[in-house]
């Protein structure tokens, strides 16, 4: 029998995620897609700057890993922009590429001299957003977005429906300017938006079954951001309720505290969750390091999924432990292998945290020896050293305190 949280030399995770009566309270749609907005939420992310034609790369990247949905950018930014998203467009890619529109009949217009297939049109719709930000009443909002979404179905474009800052707004009160625009204008799907990233993963999921309760054939995505850290936790709870689609970007880059990563999110719903996207996860770390060349912008080496250091080790337990378990069944020690997304495999450094077992395998790395008594005493001034520098230790430092305790 196919046990779905232990796939071997894949990964391991644990079995109550998959009991049945943790997953009895799960309601995924029958498919989930991702959104990718690196070029443009992403892009909002200060000094962040994609030139056109990493943009071209980038999107090629995405499209070959199996993203859905591509949001090219925002074409009433600049000509330049315009320009960037008709060359998008040109690729004949198979996602459908989406851009940002604001809710005016122009914007509309000149996506589809794009030649994009939808938009994402937006309009504050939190009472507290539209007095203090846009100093709009809720009337005029609702408006503009019923005759720009008119206006963009009129030019023959998939329209997702944009209510800004959505998480902060009344729930009945939401519920009712969904209908409004959905009756009086056009949508296709409504995007739940936590723009401030202030949701909990039980009030996204409890938000989106309200509107599949009110609107059961209206798809509904999930437009999330990091501001707490729960970004992710609260684009899966909005899939258990039955939300269809995830807006993410490549490394969480976005404004503020950054935008849903990818990354973990896809990883998580196929093993901890059983939820196949069609992403290629083989492909994350390649993704994520194409974006980091293109910006310049690294990101912290323990971030989750994609950091460079995940698989490092430099305590002497854990590292003992992974000696005894690496050959016959890895997976005793990691959740999931490091190639099920295109790491290379576990590494070792050396600093005050190590045991004999590291000196033993780093001794074997750089092509050295040490009998036991040499081992001990390598270890001692290995930790000393690590002291007096305040960080692990290169290779020269080791290589230096190895010849004094072997050679005297």
């Amino acid at each position: 029998m196919r046990e779905p949280w232990n796939l071997e030399r894949k990964w391991r995770v644990s079995p109550a995620n998959y009991d049945p009566a943790v997953t009895s309270q799960y309601h995924f749609a029958p498919k989930v897609e991702i959104l990718d907005t690196t070029l443009r939420d992403g892009e909002q992310q200060p000094s962040l700057f994609i030139s056109p034609e990493d943009r071209i790369r980038l999107v090629k990247q995405l499209d070959a890993i199996g993203i859905h949905r591509i949001e090219a950018g925002n074409p009433s930014i600049s000509r330049q922009d315009a320009d960037s998203v008709k060359a998008i467009c040109d690729l004949g890619l198979k996602a459908r590429i989406y851009v940002f529109c604001r809710a005016m009949a122009a914007d509309a217009k000149l996506a589809k001299d794009c030649g994009v297939d939808g938009v994402l049109m937006e309009i504050p719709s939190s009472e507290h957003l539209l007095k203090y930000g846009k100093r709009w009443s809720v009337e005029k909002a609702i408006q503009a977005a019923i005759e720009g979404t008119r206006a963009a179905k009129e030019q023959g474009l998939l329209v997702s429906f944009f209510p800004a800052d959505s998480s902060r707004a009344d729930i009945p009160y939401l519920l009712d300017m969904i209908d409004q625009v959905k009756t009086e204008g056009s949508m296709d799907s409504v995007v739940l938006v936590d723009t401030f990233g202030c949701y909990t993963p039980m009030a996204a999921a409890y938000t989106v079954r309200r509107i599949k309760e009110r609107f059961p054939a209206l798809p509904v995505e999930a437009h999330f951001h990091e501001d707490f850290d729960m970004g992710v936790a609260n684009t899966i709870a909005a899939f258990t309720a039955g939300a269809d689609v995830a807006h993410t970007t490549i490394n969480g880059v976005g404004e503020r505290a950054g935008s849903v990563p990818y990354e973990p999110l896809v990883l998580a719903l196929k093993v901890l969750y059983g939820v196949d996207t069609g992403v290629k996860l083989d492909k994350i770390v390649e993704t994520s390091k194409m974006l980091r060349q293109m910006t310049g912008q690294d990101v912290h080496p323990h971030k989750a999924v994609v950091g460079d250091r995940i698989f490092t080790y430099e305590t002497g337990l854990p590292w003992s432990l992974w000696k005894n378990c690496r050959d016959e069944n890895p997976t005793a020690m990691f959740s999931y292998m490091w190639d099920v997304t295109g790491h290379k495999g576990p590494a070792i450094v050396i600093g005050k945290k190590s045991g004999k077992d590291n000196i033993k395998d780093y001794l074997d790395k750089l092509g050295l020896s040490a009998d036991n008594d040499q081992v001990t005493r390598i270890l001692d001034l290995v930790k000393q050293k690590a002291y007096e520098v305040n960080r692990v230790l290169n290779d020269d430092e080791f290589r230096s305190i190895h010849k004094t305790v072997t050679q005297g």
